[in-house]
């Protein structure tokens, strides 16, 4: 699966550090194991469909563990066809085209 998350805490972070609620979901992404590019809007991360769902949620309750008082998490997700689990497009798939 491919999958590109946002996260929208309330607030985005903390007087010291402006972004650190949502550094902590990217940091929970990381720690997941799967491929993460951090993005300049969202998170693209790319692994086996259980890991990413799991991967997900751990990002949108990162942000309330590290101090949001509320979050809004968007996500696109791609998976399925092709020859199995795992199949569809990757990340060097969809940016090939795009890429020097």
């Amino acid at each position: 699966m491919i999958a590109e998350i946002q996260v929208l805490p309330t607030p985005a972070g903390t007087a010291t550090d402006r972004y650190a609620h949502v550094d902590a979901a990217i940091a929970a992404l990381r720690a997941a194991g799967l491929r993460v590019e951090v993005g300049a809007l969202g998170t693209t991360l790319e692994g086996p469909p259980g890991a990413g769902w799991a991967a997900l949620r751990r990002a949108h309750e990162a942000t309330l563990s590290a101090g949001a008082v509320g979050v809004v998490t968007v996500l696109k997700v791609a998976e399925g066809a092709g020859d199995g689990p795992d199949s569809g497009p990757s990340i060097d798939d969809l940016l090939a085209g795009h890429r020097p």
